[in-house]
């Protein structure tokens, strides 16, 4: 989000108000996060903006150039949960700490307290886990224009991954809806469409190309950056751009960053913007996640799990052996359920290792991450003990990358105690009897402690004052506390000198309370140093081990997955799909996961063959509203999506011959905001279509020109089906109302018409959602308008205009310019006989002898059939 106040001019600023100009003029964009002792406090339009955004109080706090500075604040100690809010928002926060303690500081100092940004957090740099989903990536992409190619580098701050790509620059939109970044770093003349919202204000310019390959080569430790593998000089610079963007933002100090992964587009299944919004793999249309593809197959048990299953969805594969080694993971897993249900009592409850890690690589961490890393290393050598036998090529190596660290899995365990308190400073982080110097500081802290129990015992007993206490207070240490009706007598005493009056009493100290004190303090202080110097050293074996922890990362993720995906097919409704090179596609009781998913317990799924082989690539599907068309074609394209991935498929069985691209257009929305009808949408996401798709594409389209005149969408729909068919020769499915294209069947070899099953029953029409051989005679939108909750006068209104339309298009002298009408079966010029006989017919008076009659009457009067339509076989 780019944002930027008004700030008044510094001049005649307080020491501390300059320190805050002066962090606010070079971060003019961010809130300042500004630590005034145990608060966080935001002035002047920041103060406006955070109090309405939070919801929390606005105030005063001093004046600056003779008008009061507007304030508010919230608690240090709870400021993950505001931040957290904002970064949601999109807002950028420069956090501003005190680098000095106040008690510390020389009597009588008049100099403000040293204060500097420690960090600068920003959507696409968070690593906090309040901060962060869980279940999904967050990326930071940095892209860069160099010789006509756009390079991309993308990295996880919280994570440490980090790949970069070469693309052209009309493809960018693609890359955006495949990675969903958090923040984006471009240059300003780089249009970025739906995601302009997420581009980071005015980043710096990258480095030129052979200053960026430098500077990465010089950051990991290589002579040259080909090391890694082949990077065009736009990617050298993106990648560059993205390391001094975090770099900037972490003051300095860089997270433990994997080697930079050149990820080319070959290899994988090409889903344009268009199609993955259609689809709602990750994200459905109304920005929530709960109706998705990702969101139904889900049975992951970890964070990590989880986004690399996101990861999976979201770029398919186009290679069947990398496919099929994916398929081999989970089925043995599935193969195997009492090692399937180990494994996932030993996921259950797993911390996100990579994210702990990449906290602990910024000095960031906490205990809790530390024992994290350990918990993870053992889950690692118990899974791995578990996976016995003839594994998969994949999953051998996963289980290699368990087994490789247990040196410092027995230094964490013996170090840490068994549940370490989330902050360091809150103390009681290492296991007594690790370090003797240590024990021995807690001993001499824990013994004072002991001490001032008994000074307290003997001062009331020689005051003779029950109520005497000491108590310890964050600014003046440890004090004697009395009530106000002892507090004269106290007075008096010489040994004691009065500290603070209260409503209630008051507090004293004397010589040696206060030498007491500074025993404690020091005490105190030596074992928190102490302690702080041997998490210091932890922190270096862990980080010291970073590679090798990263891989124990991916190896668990992957389990993680295959586990998830043999859960999936535990059910035997899901199966594995044979993904192969040709061009076939058959599936068997085909189902859409996410429709089945929202129909689970109230109705059952209506499972749906789909053959496009060779001979019959083109499958024209016509039928009611209602009744389930964009349903159909959707849930293909997702078990494509799905088998491409290497998951299963929720379907009987199916055989697909491997997509290059996937494009799917369903539904209709205008884009006010750019000037473009429901019309020119669909028009601009048409001629996409027809511009990429290929013999290897799979192409599922909706009712394509029906947000136009009827013979103007007629002849566009024909024109498309017709290029579809034959110039394009893709696997397509096209669902359409034109019902007469039905007759192009006889034109287009390769294509079969299909229709929705509707059953009419008393008067009343009910959508069996079933598919069949043949083509639809009718819309049913009337009826579906009835349905809908039109008024009955409209609906009888309508029901009478449109039998008034029908009898006069079936006389215009018009249709037979048109082949497709001339297709269509002439009007009965005289009334059905079969028809005659039904209305004949008092159900109500008839015996079973006479009803038996009326059927074989009526049986006689059907018209003879002319042309059967041949129906797939059951078979794949």
């Amino acid at each position: 989000m780019l944002f930027r106040m008004n700030v008044p001019e510094s001049a005649g600023a307080t020491p501390a108000m300059a320190q805050w100009f002066a962090v606010k003029a070079a971060n003019p964009d961010a809130l300042v996060f500004f630590r005034m002792g145990d608060f966080y406090e935001l002035f002047f339009g920041d103060a406006e903006t955070a109090s309405a955004v939070l919801d929390i109080q606005l105030t005063k706090r001093g004046e600056h150039a003779g008008k009061p500075i507007q304030m508010c604040g919230v608690p240090a100690h709870s400021a993950q949960h505001y931040l957290s809010r904002l970064i949601r928002r999109g807002f950028r926060v420069a956090l501003i700490e005190q680098l000095e303690n106040p008690k510390e500081r020389a009597r009588g100092s008049k100099a403000p307290i040293r204060r500097e940004m420690v960090r600068l957090i920003t959507p696409g740099t968070v690593t906090e886990e309040a901060l962060l989903d869980a279940a999904c990536p967050n990326l930071l992409l940095s892209l860069a224009l160099a010789g006509g190619v756009l390079g991309a580098a993308w990295l996880d701050v919280s994570t440490g991954s980090f790949e970069t790509e070469a693309l052209a620059p009309q493809a960018a939109a693609e890359l955006l809806g495949r990675l969903d970044p958090a923040e984006i770093l471009a240059p300003a003349d780089l249009p970025l469409g739906d995601w302009e919202a997420k581009r980071a204000p005015a980043p710096a310019a990258p480095p030129p190309p052979l200053a960026s390959r430098r500077q990465l080569a010089a950051l990991f430790a290589v002579a040259d950056l080909e090391a890694f593998g082949s990077f065009s000089d736009a990617e050298a610079m993106a990648a560059a751009g993205a390391i001094e963007y975090v770099r900037t933002t972490q003051a300095g100090v860089l997270p433990r960053l994997a080697r930079p992964a050149p990820a080319g587009p070959a290899g994988r299944l090409a889903l344009d913007a268009a199609t993955r919004a259609s689809l709602e793999i990750a994200s459905a249309r109304d920005g929530g996640t709960e109706h998705t593809l990702l969101a139904v197959v889900r049975q992951t048990l970890t964070g990590p799990g989880a986004r690399l299953l996101a990861g999976w969805l979201a770029a398919p594969l186009t290679d069947p052996a990398g496919i099929a080694a994916r398929q081999d993971i989970w089925s043995w897993l599935f193969d195997q359920q009492a090692v399937l249900a180990e494994v996932r009592s030993l996921l259950r409850g797993l911390p996100d290792l990579p994210r702990a890690l990449g906290r602990l690589s910024l000095r960031r961490g906490s205990p809790r991450d530390l024992a994290g890393i350990g918990a993870a290393i053992a889950a690692g050598q118990a899974i791995a003990t578990v996976l016995d036998g003839t594994l998969p090529a994949a999953l051998q190596q996963a289980k290699a990358a368990l087994t490789e660290l247990p040196d410092l899995l027995d230094l964490l365990q013996s170090a840490l105690v068994a549940d370490p308190p989330a902050r360091l400073d809150d103390g009681g982080v290492i296991a007594a009897g690790f370090d003797p110097e240590l024990d021995a500081e807690r001993r001499l802290r824990d013994d004072s402690r002991r001490l001032i129990a008994q000074l307290q015992m003997d001062l009331a007993q020689k005051h003779g004052v029950a109520s005497l206490r000491i108590r310890h207070h964050a600014q003046l240490g440890y004090l004697i506390e009395v009530p106000a009706t002892a507090a004269e007598k106290l007075r008096q005493h010489p040994d004691l000198v009065l500290r603070q009056g209260m409503a209630g009493g008051a507090r004293f100290t004397s010589a040696e309370l206060s030498e007491l004190d500074e025993r404690i303090a020091a005490a105190a202080a030596r074992a928190a140093a102490r302690e702080q110097g041997i998490f210091a050293h932890l922190l270096d074996a862990v980080l010291g081990k970073a590679e090798k922890l990263a891989a124990l990362a991916e190896g668990l993720a992957l389990i993680d997955v295959a586990q998830s995906c043999a859960r999936l097919a535990e059910g035997g409704r899901w199966c594995r799909p044979l993904v192969g090179p040709g061009t076939e596609f058959c599936v068997l009781g085909g189902r859409h996961p996410v429709v089945e998913a929202a129909l689970a317990g109230t109705a059952s799924f209506v499972p749906n063959d789909c053959d496009l082989s060779p001979e019959r690539r083109v499958l024209l599907l016509t039928g009611p509203n209602m009744a389930g068309k964009s349903t159909y074609i959707r849930q293909n394209a997702l078990i494509v999506v799905l088998a491409q991935a290497g998951l299963p498929v929720p379907a009987a069985q199916a055989r697909i011959g491997v997509v290059d691209r996937l494009f799917s257009r369903v539904g209709a929305a205008d884009d006010l905001a750019r000037g473009r009808s429901t019309f020119m949408v669909e028009m601009t996401e048409t001629a996409a279509i027809l511009h990429q798709a290929g013999p290897r594409s799979l192409v599922v389209v909706d009712e394509i020109g029906r947000g136009t005149a009827t013979l103007d969408g007629l002849a566009i729909a024909w024109a498309v089906l017709e290029a579809l068919h034959t110039q394009l020769r893709s696997r397509t499915i096209f669902a359409t109302h034109f019902h007469e294209l039905a007759g192009l069947r006889h034109e287009l070899p390769c294509l079969a018409a299909h229709t929705m099953r509707v059953k009419e029953w008393k008067g009343e029409v009910i959508f069996l959602h079933e598919v069949e051989a043949g083509a639809a005679g009718r819309s049913w939108g009337v009826h579906v308008a009835h349905l809908a909750g039109l008024p009955a006068a409209v609906v009888r209104r309508a029901a009478s205009l449109l039998a008034q339309l029908e009898r006069r298009r079936a006389g215009t002298a018009a249709e037979p310019d048109l082949p497709l009408f001339a297709n269509l079966p002439p009007p009965e010029a005289e009334e059905d006989p079969l028809l005659a006989a039904l209305d004949g017919i008092d159900p109500d008076r008839l015996s079973p002898r006479e009803a038996l009659e009326a059927l074989y009457t009526l049986k006689s009067l059907l018209p003879v059939q002319k042309r059967k339509e041949a129906l797939p076989s059951r078979e794949c």
